[in-house]
């Protein structure tokens, strides 16, 4: 089968114009050659296809929101190319809606998102880098966060089955892409080894039964314990241990108490012996008084001998407190001691008794007479949850809220510890305060790896596959989301698979065979005979080839094919040129000569022959050019690089990887080395671009680059602690870090800052108000200076040592400097004395002061006593005052306390925690009214309560630094060819900064440049003007020409430049779909014709009051009437409207415009709110007047018609009125000559002419026949100008000239009254 064309011939007639359109002798049009009236031409061929295709699935093929149909494609291809204006081919492709009414379809699948479980707690994402640098990540704790992966599914209807619903099988991204993904971060907590915040030691107690309910033996202890501030919630290990004991011998629950109950109670007399009543009473280890069958032995007496001094007795006074005990615990070398003293106060008399051996006035007594060896008892971290059968917990939930799988027991070691040695045996321990060592627990359940199904696999090319190309590959992935636990089952080996796409079939190989031209036809002898006369066979015709479609192997094909895989056909005529005698002959072309290299041109010639060489006609180059040249092939390319750098670009990991799970804990890294990229364009020695694999592999200039790392806020290491706050008692110890450099490039910010630029951390801190004390020995004998050997008595001197002491914990004393303790506070060194001579007074020391009102009101007193312990002898002087007063003076004798609470600690986290919920403090302290901090009993003391909260719950934010997803794969090249084409690639914001995490970049998109290949397209070229082949006007065609051009994407900004057509494809079918000559019409003189299209006005809606009430306006445009000879203007068009529908319209409003007066004539237009002149849009009725007129008519010399409606005078020129109104005259105003002012009023006045009365002439009285003169000379001058202006006036011309107005824009706009 092969396509066939048939050469036939096309006629027409010429004729000769005259100017005024009549027609005249061809004779008189034909100088040269005569215009061709016939050619040969191709016989028209209708376009001819196939057959449909079958119709393509409906596009519709579910239920959805959306009601519009679904459509269904088929399609046919062009089996015979129409030719010689044979009918074009109809529509190749066929569109028909389907699935209307789509209630019978099943649901259109829903999409959801999935998450996979959290993965597993990590502190390192918020830690800085300053930290990552000085942290033990093994021991980090406390609040961190977990990630979790996001993935899409097909979400089950509700009528399928519900087998799997929750591990659907994962699909694309994009069908959830409309949806708002889930939280793919959350805050979530390490526990921490347990940091417990404690009190100090208590007192030691004393020796007492291990339980006093039920004692036992002759062994007790003596404990000290301390309490929990505060602790870690959710530590694994607990707080150190809270009791300290210490083995001791005869233990007692139960004691007898003594109190003195008076003086020494005398018998009748005045000294001598009596008695002293004291009250027995038993109390328990609280002080609590209990019956007294629970105090063991026998009470002591209720009554103790006791004697008063006679007046020659030696007076000794009462014991002092004991001291201190030399020793905390007692060893096999020293045990603890401690003493009291008491001294003389009266030197005895002759025949009284005399006083006791120094020794005597001191008494010793062992104290701490426990070993040194102190015992605790010591728990182990509670071991794993193991299951028991036996064990029953009530209880509804799990841990963590989870439910329970089974309930087990959790066992730890406690073993009894002797400090600073190690364990033990548990009897050195009381039970009593022996830590648990079994609990309940729940069994943590069991977890299998879940997984979902593998996705589909990506598709494969659907079509066939050029021969030679590498084979595509597919792929599909499992998502997991449960990692096994507690022994569950493993996850499976393979979650990502790769495979080759299954073969597909080659494209086939169809390709075009052309016949052996035909021989050159001519137009027919007898059709050029019957228009021409006889004459010459020669000149212009057309030859013919015939076309095949062969296969791979050379055997005949379908003609379909080839139009289908073996791209445009090759040409099927062309023209040719049968020599006549008078016509030039040259020879045929010769050989282009040899190309010297890139850049050069190669040039072929040819000569006239014959006669030729002697015809003036022929030696025209540019008709007949000899020589021809043209740009040698180059295979020389150079590469252009083309716009700027991309960013720098970070590797990206694999999708394999990205598979293998959910997100791993890991911040996006955004520094680094990179690559950035830079697209290269590939042009020919001409400049053209060319395809880019011509000069590079990949189309790119790509080099090294490094994106710089964050910094972040660095600060200084942390300062010593400060003093306490307070010297005694509780107060707030500070350490503070100072900035040393500030974040950089989007680094982690620096914590709130004060002034200087620094940070402080406050903790509570506790000293004992009487760690540091004056301690005084005993008072020395007292001194006094005797005479000879006189009695020594009287007034003396005492005095004694004091040291300053510390205090330790355990009511040691160390001596340290005096400097330590309070000067104010040192007690006396040395006292005046008094030893009472014999028969004189003795009074004890004096008693402590009582109490002030709390208020230390004004005008109160206190007191303060002593005790007769000798009386004096009737002869001697009365005892002293027994009873000593003062004012309670505010602040010197008299104090008010109160409490006082120290400022909030720090938020104290873990030793090793980040961030999270922790405690802060504070401590209280009682406060003297001179504002000294002093021991907390005496607030005590005075019965003040303690109604403050020392600790309160808090929370260190998370410095959460933000967190990205992984980087988008990177999407197609947003165009497919030029210098503009950009690949794009995007990541969202999973986790926003928080605190002080560092922020999220500003960079969220990355574009990336596309290789720049060269854009081939068809250009169009404009109509060309209408030509009339042969001739001046008639009918004629107008064509535009279709060339193949290459331009770099920003056409038309580039000029495109001419390439070969089959860079482009096809230029026949191509040409089919295009219009390429149009039928068209030159004027003849004196045809009356239309002009071309005007512009489509601008699009404009009907409104109403400025307000429209329509979506869609109008646009308008127009062809206007040309008439040539007025004589054919009744034969001439109407003028032409078009209009069509338009978007976006506005709402004009139409004014009409008016010029300045000109001989009582003005120009009055339409003009639109816009500014453009319009035709039609203003309404007629209110249409300014263009003519002025005034009854009576203006006749009179100088006068208008003035647009008030009456006659006036030109400028210069003063109205002369009537006794009517009416003007009678003008005349000219004086003084204008002269430039000089004049009184208009009195001029006109002493002009103006008398009233027709009998006046001489000469007398200033104007005649009646004087104005008949003036009267007839008027008319004879009128009479002269019309005639003048008759005899003068010009043939009425065709188009009488408009008065000088305004220019005009007509446009039509779609008025109705236009």
């Amino acid at each position: 089968m092969s396509w066939e064309l048939e050469v036939g011939y096309q006629t027409r007639q010429v004729r000769c114009t005259r100017s005024d359109g009549k027609n005249a002798m061809m004779s008189l049009c034909v100088k040269d050659d005569p215009p061709l009236t016939y050619q040969a031409c191709v016989m028209s061929k209708d376009c001819h296809v196939s057959d449909w295709s079958a119709w393509s699935p409906c596009s519709k093929t579910c239920q959805s929101t959306d009601l519009s149909p679904g459509y269904s494609l088929r399609s046919r291809i062009m089996t015979q190319i129409p030719v010689g204006g044979g009918r074009r081919c109809p529509a190749l492709e066929e569109k028909e809606a389907c699935n209307i009414i789509g209630d019978l379809l099943p649901n259109c699948p829903r999409w959801g998102w999935r998450t996979t479980d959290w993965d597993e707690c990590h502190i390192l994402p918020l830690l800085s880098q300053q930290e990552r640098r000085s942290a033990n990540f093994s021991t980090l704790c406390g609040v961190g966060i977990q990630t979790r992966r996001t993935y899409c599914v097909q979400v089950p209807d509700d009528s399928t089955a519900r087998v799997r619903r929750e591990f659907s099988r994962p699909v694309s991204s994009r069908h959830c892409a409309a949806l708002e993904p889930p939280l793919a971060v959350q805050r979530c907590s390490v526990p921490c080894q347990n940091q417990c915040l404690l009190t100090p030691w208590s007192s030691w107690s004393g020796c007492r039964h291990d339980n006093c309910e039920e004692p036992q033996g002759r062994k007790g202890f003596r404990q000290r314990r301390r309490e929990v501030l505060w602790e870690v919630k959710g530590s694994a290990e607990p707080c150190p241990h809270l009791v300290e004991s210490v083995p001791c011998e005869d233990p007692a629950c139960f004691l007898w108490q003594v109190q003195e109950g008076g003086g020494c109670v005398l018998s009748g007399q005045t000294c001598g012996p009596g008695s002293v009543v004291q009250n027995v009473s038993c109390v328990n280890v609280e002080g609590e008084e209990v019956s007294a069958d629970h105090c063991e032995g026998d009470p002591p007496p209720t009554q103790l001998l006791c004697e008063v001094p006679c007046e020659e007795d030696c007076v000794i006074g009462s014991w002092s407190s004991w001291s201190s005990c030399s020793h905390s615990c007692s060893t096999k070398t020293s045990e603890g001691r401690q003493s009291r003293t008491r001294s003389v106060l009266a030197v005895p008399g002759q025949g009284g008794k005399a006083c006791p051996a120094a020794p005597a006035l001191e008494e010793w007594k062992v104290c701490n007479d426990h070993p040194c060896v102190v015992y605790h008892w010591e728990a182990s971290v509670w071991g794993p949850c193991i299951q028991d059968t036996s064990m029953y917990f009530n209880g509804t939930g799990g841990l963590g809220g989870a439910p329970p799988c089974a309930v087990g027991v959790q066992i730890r070691k406690v073993s009894c510890v002797k400090t600073n040695v190690g364990p033990v045996i548990n009897k050195r321990c009381p039970d009593s305060s022996r830590p648990e060592t079994i609990r309940p627990c729940f069994l943590p359940c069991q977890k299998d790896c879940v997984v979902t199904p593998f996705s589909e696999w990506t598709s494969c090319p659907s079509t066939c596959v050029p021969e030679n190309t590498s084979v595509p590959t597919q792929s599909r992935y499992k998502v997991i989301i449960q990692r096994p636990a507690n022994g569950g089952q493993e996850c499976p080996d393979t979650v990502y698979e790769e495979r080759e796409c299954e073969s597909l079939p080659l494209c086939p190989v169809f390709s075009w065979t052309t016949h052996k031209w035909h021989g050159c036809t001519l137009v027919p002898e007898s059709i050029r005979r019957g228009l021409n006369g006889p004459g010459e066979p020669c000149g212009t015709g057309l030859e013919t080839r015939g076309v095949s479609c062969v296969g791979e192997g050379g055997e005949p094909a379908n003609m379909t094919e080839c139009s289908r895989w073996a791209g445009p056909s090759p040409p099927q005529f062309r023209e040719c040129q049968v020599t006549c005698k008078d016509d030039c002959t040259l020879s045929p072309w010769s050989q282009f000569s040899q190309c010297t290299g890139c850049g050069t041109s190669r040039s072929r010639t040819r000569t006239l022959t014959g006669r030729s060489k002697k015809k003036e006609q022929c030696l025209k180059e540019e008709q007949f050019p000899l020589e021809e040249s043209q740009a040698c092939p180059c295979e020389e390319y150079l590469s252009q690089p083309c716009g700027n750098w991309s960013a720098c670009l970070l590797p990206a990991h694999s999708l394999s990887d990205s598979v293998q799970g959910w997100m791993n804990p890991r911040e996006v890294k955004e520094c680094g080395q990179g690559l950035r990229y830079r697209a290269v364009a590939c042009v020919d020695l001409r400049g053209h671009l060319v395809e880019p694999s011509l000069c590079t592999d990949t189309g790119y200039a790509v080099e090294t680059c490094h994106v710089p790392c964050p910094l972040d806020c660095k600060l200084s290491d942390w300062s010593a602690w400060s003093a306490c706050s307070a010297s005694c008692d509780s107060g707030l110890k500070i350490r503070s870090r100072w900035l040393r450099e500030k974040a950089f490039n989007g680094g982690r910010p620096c914590p709130k800052l004060d002034l200087k630029n620094q940070v402080y951390q406050a903790v509570p801190c506790y000293s004992k108000c009487s760690q540091f004390e004056w301690r005084p020995d005993p008072w020395s004998i007292c001194t006094i200076n005797a005479v000879d050997d006189l009695l020594v008595c009287g007034e003396g001197v005492q005095s004694r040592k004091i040291r300053c002491v510390r205090v330790d914990t355990s009511g040691q004393t160390v001596t340290v400097d005096d400097g330590l303790c309070d000067q104010e506070e040192a007690p006396p060194r040395a006292q005046v004395c008094v030893l009472a001579c014999p028969k004189d007074c003795v009074v004890s020391s004096w008693g402590t002061w009582s109490r002030c009102s709390l208020q230390c009101d004004q005008g109160t007193l206190r007191n303060r006593s002593r005790n007769v312990l000798r009386p004096p002898a009737s002869q001697n002087p009365a005892c002293p005052d027994l009873v000593q007063s003062e004012s309670c003076i505010f602040n010197s004798t008299c104090f008010t306390y109160h409490y006082q609470v120290s400022e909030w600690s720090s938020c104290h986290l873990g030793e090793n925690a980040v961030c999270g919920e922790g405690l802060q403090l504070r401590l209280l302290n009682c406060i003297r009214s001179d504002g000294r901090m002093v021991e907390r009993w005496k607030c005590e003391q005075f019965g003040l309560t303690d109604t403050w909260t020392l600790s309160r719950p808090c929370a260190v934010d998370c410095p959460v630094s933000c967190l990205l997803s992984d980087w988008s794969p990177w999407a197609e090249c947003s165009r497919t060819c030029g210098s503009r084409a950009q690949s794009l690639r995007t990541r969202r914001i999973l986790q926003e900064a928080h605190e002080e995490g560092r922020p999220c970049p500003s960079q969220l998109t990355q574009t990336k440049p596309c290789p720049i290949k060269p854009c081939y397209m068809w250009l169009l070229t404009d109509w060309s003007r209408c030509v009339v082949e042969g001739a001046e006007c008639g009918e004629g065609l107008r064509r535009r020409n279709l060339s193949c051009v290459v331009h770099w994407g920003d056409w038309p900004e580039s000029p495109p430049h001419r390439v070969e057509d089959e860079l482009c494809g096809d230029r026949k079918k191509q040409q089919i779909q295009q219009e390429m000559e149009q039928p068209c019409f030159v004027p003849c003189p004196g045809d009356c014709h239309l002009t071309d299209w005007s512009l489509w006005s601008s699009c404009q809606l009907t409104c109403l009051e400025g307000r429209s009430f329509e979506t869609t306006g109008r646009q308008a445009r127009s062809r206007a009437v040309i008439v040539q000879v007025m004589e054919n203007q009744a034969s001439c068009p109407h003028q032409v409207f078009e209009t069509r529908p338009c978007k976006e319209g506005k709402c004009h409003s139409y004014h009409w415009r008016a010029g300045g007066w000109s001989n009582n004539q003005r120009v009055v237009w339409c003009q639109r709110s816009d500014g453009v002149n319009v035709t039609g849009g203003c309404f007629l009725q209110k249409k300014p007047t263009t003519l002025r007129h005034c009854h009576p008519p203006c006749t009179k010399p100088f006068s208008h018609c003035t647009p008030s409606g009456v006659c006036g005078c030109e400028k210069g020129y003063t109205e002369v009125m009537t006794t009517h109104g009416f003007l009678d005259y003008c005349t000219r105003t004086p003084g204008l000559d002269n430039n000089k002012k004049a009184d208009v009023k009195t001029n006109s006045g002493r002009l103006r002419p008398g009233p027709a009365q009998n006046q001489d002439l000469f007398n200033g009285r104007v005649k009646l026949w004087v104005y008949a003169v003036t009267a007839f000379g008027f008319v004879v001058i009128l009479f002269v100008i019309t005639l003048s202006y008759l005899l003068c006036k010009p043939s009425k011309s065709t188009k009488t000239s408009a008065p000088p107005q305004k220019p005009l824009t007509l446009a039509y706009d779609g008025d109705m009254d236009m």
